[in-house]
């Protein structure tokens, strides 16, 4: 089984609460990661009745230390001092096969003490979306968390209307959230808020330990959270996904995705896109997160602050320089991610403008995003009359997209460079979950059918593809298949 560690449990109390799961009625594994498993050195695994045991919280994974973590959270701009693991149980770290610390929790667990009068669980709908869209993110080599197992519960949980349930297994190189240090510093704990802080620099970033002052550590922590923000923002935004709740509490210190409630991939290509039901005014909308990665970043900047000392407007002064900082490590990884995208020279500098006015072509022609790029990358792979009218098939404004096609074709392209082919092959996914199929593969497990489920699963692992079922599984919806909303699972 797992080797557990438990070095968070190390930190002080007010950060964490020792809870034990709810044992449910009658729990039946849907589906366990074999390969994520054998990076965790699980190489000899139990039976799915086991599996099924401890992955339900009916029995104590071994060597588990359960327990709720506090943090608080800016929700939509609104601070709340208090949220924490309202369903979720963090049972303790293992070391991965790279030697890598990762937490292992389970979500929908039951109630703690930080659930407010909710009741710790999670519907089915919500725990099949996490495991397949983090799994995407995975298999697209974009930093997220990840999903051990899912088991249903064999009971239904209160919402309108009543849902089956489920729980969820989940990896991540740590829960430390921006709102894990708000936490701290909204009530006023120096302690606690510094030993957080080293330990999160320790975990995450070692490279911020030797030969550094106090002060100097802690604004090279910061710099360093801030370049994985920007680094994270951009992948999310090369492929078009929208993450619909970027709260504080949802940033991650490691830099990876993490809660995949509302979330969703953009089908056809619009700036101000917003599928979260709850994001009525647009805060998150699809052109808005590298603003709101930033502004969350000045949040974990002032609880930094209070830990430096000596003379406190040149440290403010050197924090906000950090910050500013943001915008230029953005646009230097937009244009990484447009140059593979676009099939350029990794260095070109006409990579952002010519990602910008495709992204214009795009929106007056309502192209699906993730066709449009696949398009292109047979365009390159296999130039001529097929794959340019292939592509131009996908637009409703074909002059828009073939005037930028003749800019585009200006520059250096990947058909000369295998290795910038492969570069572009990997930026462009041939699947995404779409929100489609997603809801479909719901709706099905939800009346006790997971083969959608599988087949969604097993195309989406494996992006890049092009198979039937690919094919068939990553076309855009049509005209009566889209979903326009997506909802926060609590």
């Amino acid at each position: 089984m797992l080797t557990l560690q438990h070095r968070y449990a190390e930190l002080p109390a007010l950060l964490w609460t020792a809870c034990e799961p709810t044992p449910v009625a009658a729990p039946r594994l849907i589906v366990f990661n074999k390969a994520l498993a054998k990076t965790l050195g699980m190489n000899e695994q139990p039976d799915d009745a086991t599996l099924t045991r401890y992955f339900s919280g009916n029995e104590r994974l071994p060597g588990a230390k359960p327990m709720a973590l506090a943090y608080a959270g800016h929700q939509f701009g609104n601070f709340v001092p208090q949220l924490g693991d309202g369903r979720a149980l963090w049972l303790g770290e293992v070391l991965d096969a790279n030697g890598q610390r990762r937490d292992v929790q389970l979500k929908g667990s039951g109630r703690t003490p930080y659930s407010r009068g909710g009741d710790g669980r999670s519907p089915l709908g919500p725990v099949l979306r996490e495991y397949l869209l983090s799994e995407a993110m995975a298999a697209m080599d974009i930093p997220t968390t990840r999903a051990l197992a899912a088991v249903a519960t064999g009971e239904r949980v209160m919402r309108q209307p009543p849902e089956p349930g489920a729980v969820l297994t989940r990896v991540a190189q740590s829960h430390i959230r921006v709102g894990t240090f708000q936490f701290a510093a909204a009530r006023g704990d120096l302690d606690a808020l510094r030993a957080l802080t080293e330990h999160a620099i320790e975990r995450h970033y070692p490279e911020c330990q030797p030969e550094h002052d106090a002060n100097a550590r802690y604004l090279a922590f910061f710099e360093a959270v801030m370049r994985r923000q920007a680094y994270l923002v951009a992948r999310w935004m090369g492929v078009g996904f929208i993450h619909g709740v970027m709260n504080t509490d949802n940033a991650s210190i490691a830099g990876e995705t993490i809660d995949y409630g509302p979330c969703a991939f953009m089908e056809a290509f619009a700036p101000d896109k917003v599928y979260s039901s709850i994001d009525q005014g647009g805060r998150y909308a699809f052109a808005n997160q590298p603003g709101i990665a930033q502004w969350n970043l000045a949040r974990l900047a002032e609880c930094l602050l209070l830990l430096m000392d000596g003379d406190e407007k040149a440290h403010v002064d050197e924090a906000t320089a950090v910050l500013r900082r943001f915008d230029e490590a953005f646009a230097a990884e937009r244009a990484a991610v447009s140059a593979d995208k676009l099939g350029l020279a990794a260095d070109s500098p006409r990579a952002t403008p010519l990602m910008e006015a495709l992204e214009d072509a795009m929106h007056k022609g309502q192209m699906d995003m993730t066709a449009t790029f696949d398009a292109l990358y047979r365009h390159v792979a296999k130039p001529g009359d097929t794959s340019r009218k292939a592509l131009l098939a996908l637009t409703l404004a074909p002059d828009a997209l073939a005037g930028w096609l003749e800019q585009w074709q200006g520059e250096e392209a990947a058909s000369g460079d295998a290795e910038r082919l492969a570069a572009m092959r990997r930026a462009n996914p041939r699947v995404i979950p779409r929100n489609h199929r997603v809801q479909e593969a719901i709706r099905a497990a939800e009346d006790g059918d997971f083969t959608p489920f599988y087949a969604l699963l097993s195309v989406v692992i494996a992006p890049f593809d092009d198979t039937p079922e690919a094919r068939r599984l990553g076309a855009p919806a049509t005209s009566n298949e889209h979903v326009l909303r997506t909802f926060c699972g609590t």
